[in-house]
């Protein structure tokens, strides 16, 4: 298997690779609001009433932000399943083009094959076992090939 055909996967933001998590502390600045991590904005798009979005953004963790949403699943904008990708999309583009480090290390995967390791998730994983969607790792993968084919700035010489 050549390096280009190894996927690098990803799970939990304590894991290796944590940073694709969408639970990474790496704040988002989106719609003229700074997200305490891009799991918080997507988790905020699932309602078109932008009321939550001031309760979402006090809690720096991603986990509670889930939670308080699912909490209010009853009231989901009834097109979500439609505009999910679009609203996964920005928020992973923002991410990693505001940071400059997780931008470098995205562009460092090359061409291989980015997998969300997701035994419970088979739409934004792999499912576990490949028969997954893998939306999220191919959103990177998309993300990446934008970035690399966009012109990057030259250093000065000195």
């Amino acid at each position: 298997m050549s390096q280009k055909d190894k996927p690098v996967k990803f799970s939990g933001v304590s894991e290796k690779n944590g940073f694709f998590s969408n639970y990474a502390a790496f704040p988002i600045a989106i719609e003229g609001q700074t997200w305490p991590t891009a799991e918080h904005y997507v988790q905020a798009r699932q309602f078109k009433d932008k009321k939550l979005d001031k309760e979402l953004v006090k809690y720096k963790s991603a986990s509670i932000a889930v939670r308080l949403c699912r909490e209010r699943a009853d009231n989901r904008r009834s097109d979500w399943d439609k505009v999910k990708d679009n609203v996964m999309y920005d928020a992973v583009k923002a991410k990693f083009s505001q940071h400059e480090i997780l931008k470098e290390k995205l562009l460092a995967t090359g061409e291989s094959p980015i997998v969300h390791a997701a035994p419970d998730n088979d739409y934004w994983g792999d499912g576990g076992d490949g028969s997954g969607k893998n939306m999220m790792g191919k959103i990177l993968m998309k993300i990446r090939k934008e970035l690399s084919d966009s012109p990057r700035p030259r250093k000065p010489v000195v």
